[in-house]
């Protein structure tokens, strides 16, 4: 785990130095106090992210971040999974320019688009077929919370029902219908109103090791005593992002889908974060062998960073009216065409997927090199695929060594119920070397924090 040198060669092909050493470029957070005045000054308390990482960017390429003295930080959140192939990949941001200089469409409401008909027929093509998976396409609006309001209105317009299951640590958005589905006590709190129709079942590992949960949720579900209506829907992720890399086993989630398909209830996975290629295949969902009725993919869609988000379910569940379910921006132009792109460049063989799980591997195993240089009791890894983390004693402390690596030049933030999981979510292609780089730095930070 020794901090090294690294040449790369970055998304445009060009040849860049990554800085020499964790120890030699170590940034002094106060001496930023300054030129994070004006944010300070006019934007919202509520900003999150920048309170960890309080430097200016100016740039983007590739793997890394540049603040405007051009210095660059190799960056593990990645737009907390929204750029999965980095910052301004050289092909998709050239088919972007190239639609904008010919005057394409950039909004559209839901008119029918050259650039829509591209995104579909690409998205048939790459994973439908491949898949045999019939899914209809609605386009919801922007954001994944949006993709979420719609597969809960959809369930519960479909069969008539009101009550959605959802799982402890969850967290599917901050809408009202979403946050509703969420565990976490910090954004249940911001609500101001009831967060009514939902039961929260234990995940799988939540009551320890060797307990299958969807046991409890089963005898649940037959005991018309148990103060559970019949659900709309279930609504699952395979790998809990927010909720500190929490991973459902194949088996517990081949469970879940049996009892959803035995007792007639609609099985939703949010693929918002864990999709897209972040645990090695597109879907989550795909190496536990399930199909669920509704997905809901966004983040990493338009694979460029720009607002793209659908919900796909299975074609007889579409009982939609016309403008039932709206919003304005849900013609994003601009992101079907990098997300066609996207999916033309990285899904249409095996070869990306492949480069993926051999990427989750090598970090994988350098976490696992610093989880045992710490010690068992005091770090374990978690997550899976690219998704990837250190469990820490507590958020304090993972915290701490967040700051650490970041004035090492490394963004990495936390997650779980306390912020006591280094979260991991670096670009899907990092090349190696970096990889090894942001391993070093965060090693460093980790011996910092956690000395001896």
């Amino acid at each position: 785990m020794q901090a090294r040198t690294s040449q790369v060669a970055e998304s445009t092909g060009e040849t860049m130095n990554a800085p020499a050493s964790a120890a030699t470029h170590v940034v002094k957070i106060d001496a930023l106090a300054d030129a994070t005045a004006t944010f300070r000054r006019l934007e919202s308390g509520v900003q999150s992210y920048a309170r960890s990482f309080p430097v200016v960017f100016a740039r983007a390429e590739g793997w890394f971040l540049y603040d405007t003295d051009g210095h660059p930080y190799i960056d593990f959140l990645a737009g907390a999974g929204s750029l999965n192939y980095g910052h301004n990949h050289s092909a998709l941001r050239e088919r972007l320019i190239d639609y904008i200089r010919e005057g394409g469409v950039a909004q559209s409401l839901d008119l029918h688009t050259t650039a829509k008909e591209e995104f579909l027929r690409a998205f048939e093509a790459c994973i439908l077929k491949p898949r045999h998976l019939d899914y209809v396409i609605q386009f919801p609006g922007p954001t994944g919370t949006n993709a979420v309001e719609a597969a809960l209105k959809l369930a519960r317009k479909f069969t008539g029902r009101r009550t959605v299951v959802a799982f402890t640590n969850a967290f599917h958005g901050v809408s009202l219908g979403a946050l509703s589905t969420t565990g976490n006590r910090h954004h249940r709190g911001a609500a101001g109103v009831s967060l009514a129709d939902v039961f929260h079942a234990p995940f799988d590992g939540y009551l320890g090791s060797g307990i299958d949960t969807i046991e409890f949720l089963e005898k649940l579900l037959r005991d018309p005593s148990s103060g559970i209506d019949k659900p709309a829907a279930v609504i699952v992720e395979t790998v809990q992002g927010e909720g500190g890399l929490n991973v459902a086993g194949f088996s517990w989630l081949k469970h879940l889908e049996t009892v959803c398909r035995r007792e007639e209830i609609l099985l939703i996975v949010d693929d918002i974060q864990a999709g897209c290629g972040r645990t090695g295949t597109f879907f989550s969902f795909e190496p536990a062998g399930i199909k669920p009725d509704i997905v809901t993919l966004s983040k990493s869609l338009s694979g460029f960073g720009l607002p793209l988000a659908v919900t796909l379910f299975n074609r007889p569940l579409d009982c939609w009216k016309p403008g039932e379910h709206n919003g304005t921006f849900r013609g994003n132009n601009h992101a079907f065409v990098t997300a066609a792109e996207t999916l033309r460049l990285f899904w249409s063989d095996r070869d990306f997927a492949d480069n993926t799980q051999r990427t989750a591997a090598l970090l994988r195993s350098g976490l696992s090199a610093i989880a045992g240089e710490l010690g068992a009791g005091v770090c374990a890894v978690k997550g899976r695929g690219l998704m990837l983390g250190l469990g820490l004693p507590d958020g304090a402390t993972a915290k701490a060594v967040s700051r650490a690596a970041f004035r090492r030049r490394l963004i990495v933030e936390t997650s779980g119920p306390s912020g006591e999981v280094l979260k991991c979510l670096p670009p899907l292609n990092t090349p190696q070397a970096v990889l090894e780089d942001a391993l070093a730095r965060l090693a460093d930070a980790c011996r910092e924090v956690l000395p001896g």
